[in-house]
């Protein structure tokens, strides 16, 4: 019981939304790798609890279904490259979610993963197929 009251408030006095990660953005064709925690889901990891099917849209579609949602703040947007920040709506955590058009394959690889902590609790792989279910 102590421990949840201590990470409570120090999330409080210091802020939820941690600065934004240095490696975003498309390296070689890529996004960044997921880090060792479990609070990461990409279309490129290889690891299971790490590993999420891309998306079958476009950037233009992924946009507009983001657009519905209050959460989400779109950063950066080219026609291959899609980043946007996700805010929890109690503690204002921060999640970074990144899309990246493959033309090859015609499909959207992607990235989505908490700025803070070590589990997110499935979330940000819930918000993925969330996301896949309102492309349908």
């Amino acid at each position: 019981m102590r421990l949840p009251l201590i990470f409570i408030s120090v999330a409080i006095l210091v802020g939820c939304s941690g600065t934004p990660p240095t490696n975003l953005g498309v390296v070689d064709s890529r996004l960044a790798p997921c880090p060792d925690s479990p609070n990461c889901v990409s279309s490129f990891a290889t690891a299971p609890d790490q590993a999420i099917r891309p998306l079958a849209a476009n950037l233009v579609q992924i946009q507009d279904a983001i657009a519905q949602l209050d959460e989400a703040t779109i950063v950066e947007s080219t026609p291959e490259y899609l980043h946007v920040e996700f805010t929890s709506a109690v503690f204002q955590f921060v999640d970074d979610v990144e899309f990246l058009w493959d033309a090859e394959q015609g499909v959207t690889q992607l990235r989505s993963a908490s700025r803070l902590g070590y589990s997110d609790l499935g979330a940000n792989r819930a918000r993925i197929e969330d996301l896949r279910g309102m492309l349908k």
